[in-house]
């Protein structure tokens, strides 16, 4: 807003002559003055005028007149809308104070109000009120500002940046003296953990405020896994404890802490802490069992090898007991193998069993082979890479194995060139999806040698010849078994007719069986950035429903999922709020944390001025308390106290802005030499009658 204001004027001097030579003129003037003094003249006084006339004109005196314009004072209000302001009144007490000062100060005249609103910061930064106060700053003109407040519950995270202001600074407090408030912390807790070895995350709980007291010092809080089997354990308050936990599984672990509401607290939105943890493996033990030497078992060895992460045994057998060749057998080996202790004592200490053209030969009883059978039922992987003798009579499935392997030799070997190729639900198969480029065509080398099996249950993942099962993939209970029906993928490695993708495939074939998570064939995935969801469904079917979302208020909804790639369906979705959400789609559940697992709004809820007061006494401004009443505005002058019992001031700037600059001599050159004349006249005159 713009006034006019009178004008104001001034007067100039631009002598006709240096300046030197005007007081050079005064001095002589003056020494002229005190002769006639001396000598008695009696119209010294006249002389005396005529002279200041002549130096006056000397000096050129000019009138200079301002027309000015008057600018308002500027007064910044500072909002804080984060989320630590939605709680309790404080809504309804920082709508009560904005219409207030607003009143005020539109009454006031000649005063502007500028709101800025400032709402959560990015990456879990807080509430950044001086930061808007210094961008704010910025556009204002510090001459018309006549100062600034901050309505706010007192909990900003960048006090450290509080600006240096002209003007008052005023905090203007929401909340009740009365709040309290109880909160759950969890901190040290790592991204990742083992599976099966304890940690200890760190655990606090703390009443705030204005707190009833406990009973005996103790509080209730409930601990979930994925949103399942909550258990209830019972802590003191106010003390850091160390709560032990233990990964069951691999990929993300979600682990909700919760404390119950209680009556008269002022948000339960600190009462839960989110931490995700991904369980990872420590060492991936795999006993490879090779049977006759062969230009694949290299293979095998290179890949499990190649893997840091991979503890390998392998077993082969290099001298069958029908074998006599008058070799003593101390020369052959230093140590006897531990079969016993490999197949009876520690095989629950393996996470995957390769039988690499193994064939049944008197080195390995039936009780050891029905030990990897029911090592596979409770919860191990077997993969079989069947060679020529899998079709024979010395064939592993002649034995405890055949009641969990999903395929039954035929007793035909065919030794003849043919495409490996992926079926249509391997396609859709996490073990063998995207192998085949996007011209849906296989592009890789030819294999020699396919063992013809007659399929009874699990999924063929590739065929070979007129769609024969190549690669039968199979789950036995809690563990899963893979029957690949060559032994010829190295022909992959060694770039037989161009090669092929033989790392990928055994690669994802022996994590597969590991129960990676991110090869599950059955899965329902997400991935968070931010508060949008990006829900992936994986599954071997044609089709699948919609995802059911129930957020951490309890409302629900339904988001369709879109074919992307076979056997892979997506969806976007943004979350409305921080917290845990539970993804539901079929048999398929998830759980999945939005935001911070502790979002630091929500770090300390009551309203205190405890770092906004050392700033605000810097500048003579004061806190007050909405829920005491808003305070009365008032004028002050600058450098004053600007805050009393039920007040704050603001210091009027007076600023404004030129409109017009008018310059004219005091008087015209003649008018000067008139009046110079008329009092040196008047001097002469005045003397001779005296004489």
């Amino acid at each position: 807003m713009i006034e006019v204001r009178p004008s104001a004027s001034a007067i100039l001097f631009d002598p006709l002559v240096p300046w030197p030579l005007v007081w050079t003129a005064l001095a002589l003037g003056l020494t002229s003055i005190i002769v006639a003094l001396w000598r008695g003249l009696s119209g010294w006084w006249l002389r005396a005028a005529a002279l200041a006339v002549l130096a006056l004109a000397l000096a050129n005196p000019s009138v200079q007149i301002e027309e000015r314009e008057e600018l308002s004072d500027i007064v910044l209000l500072i909002v804080d809308e984060s989320a630590s302001q939605k709680i309790g009144v404080r809504p309804e007490q920082t709508a009560m104070a904005i219409g207030g000062i607003e009143n005020q100060l539109a009454a006031m005249g000649n005063t502007e109000l500028r709101i800025v609103r400032v709402g959560d910061g990015q990456d879990n930064r807080g509430t950044l009120l001086m930061d808007a106060l210094v961008k704010a700053l910025a556009e204002v003109p510090r001459a018309r500002l006549a100062g600034a407040m901050l309505l706010t519950d007192g909990q900003l995270h960048d006090v450290e940046r509080a600006p240096d202001l002209p003007a008052p600074l005023h905090a203007i407090l929401t909340g009740e003296p009365e709040d309290w408030d109880r909160r759950l912390l969890v901190s040290n807790a790592p991204a990742f953990a083992i599976i099966d070895e304890t940690i200890k995350l760190n655990l606090r709980v703390e009443d705030q405020g204005q707190a009833p007291d406990a009973p005996g010092g103790l509080v209730e809080i409930e601990v979930s896994v994925d949103g399942n089997d909550a258990q209830k354990y019972t802590v003191p308050l106010n003390t850091d404890i160390d709560v032990p936990i233990t990964l069951k599984h691999g990929g993300l672990n979600v682990l909700r802490f919760e404390l119950p509401e209680q009556p008269g607290e002022l948000t339960t939105r600190n009462n839960a802490a989110v931490v995700q943890i991904n369980g990872v493996r420590d060492r991936l033990r795999v006993l490879l069992v090779s049977g006759e030497p062969h230009a694949g078992e290299r293979t095998w060895r290179n890949l499990l090898k190649s893997d840091a992460s991979v503890d390998l045994v392998h077993f082969t057998i290099l001298r069958p007991p029908e074998k006599q060749d008058g070799v003593p057998v101390n020369e052959l080996s230093l140590i006897a193998f531990p079969t016993r202790e490999l197949f009876l004592d520690k095989i629950e200490e393996f996470d995957l069993i390769i039988f690499d053209r193994y064939k049944r030969r008197g080195i390995l009883p039936s009780i050891y082979l029905d030990n990897v059978r029911q090592y596979v039922a409770d919860g191990g992987a077997l993969l079989v890479a069947a060679g020529p003798d899998f079709a024979g009579a010395e064939s592993i499935y002649r034995s405890p194995l055949a009641e969990i392997l999903p395929a039954e030799p035929s007793g035909r070997v065919r030794d003849e060139l043919f495409l490996p190729e992926v079926s249509e639900i391997g396609q859709r198969h996490p073990v063998t999806e995207g192998l085949i480029e996007s011209s849906g065509e296989a592009t890789w080398g030819r294999w020699l040698r396919l063992i013809e099996l007659n399929q009874q249950r699990g999924h063929s993942v590739m065929s070979g010849f007129d769609g024969s099962p190549l690669l039968v993939l199979d789950r036995i209970e809690e563990g899963r078994v893979a029957l690949l029906a060559s032994d010829q993928a190295w022909l992959w490695s060694r770039g037989f007719e161009g090669g092929g993708p033989q790392l990928e495939l055994l690669r994802r074939l022996a994590h597969w069986m590991m129960k990676e998570p991110g090869l599950e064939e059955e899965a329902l995935l997400v991935s968070v950035e931010g508060q949008t969801m990006t829900l992936t469904r994986r599954t071997l079917d044609q089709s699948v429903g919609d995802v059911e979302i129930t957020a951490p208020d309890g409302s629900v909804a339904l988001v369709p999922l879109e074919e992307k790639a076979p056997g892979r369906f997506s969806a976007t979705w943004e979350g409305t709020e921080i917290g845990l959400y539970r993804l539901k789609e079929g048999d398929q559940e998830r759980v999945v944390a939005l935001g911070p697992s502790a979002p630091r709004e929500f770090v300390s809820t009551i309203a205190s001025d405890a770092s906004l007061a050392p700033v605000v006494a810097t500048t003579e401004g004061g806190v007050h308390r909405v829920s005491d009443n808003v305070p009365d505005i008032r004028r002050v002058r600058s450098g004053r106290a600007a805050s009393g019992r039920g007040w704050i001031g603001i210091t009027p700037r007076n600023a404004y802005l030129t409109a017009d600059i008018r310059v004219s001599p005091l008087l015209p050159a003649w008018a000067m030499l008139l009046l110079a004349s008329v009092f040196a006249i008047g001097a002469w005159l005045y003397e001779g009658r005296r004489t």
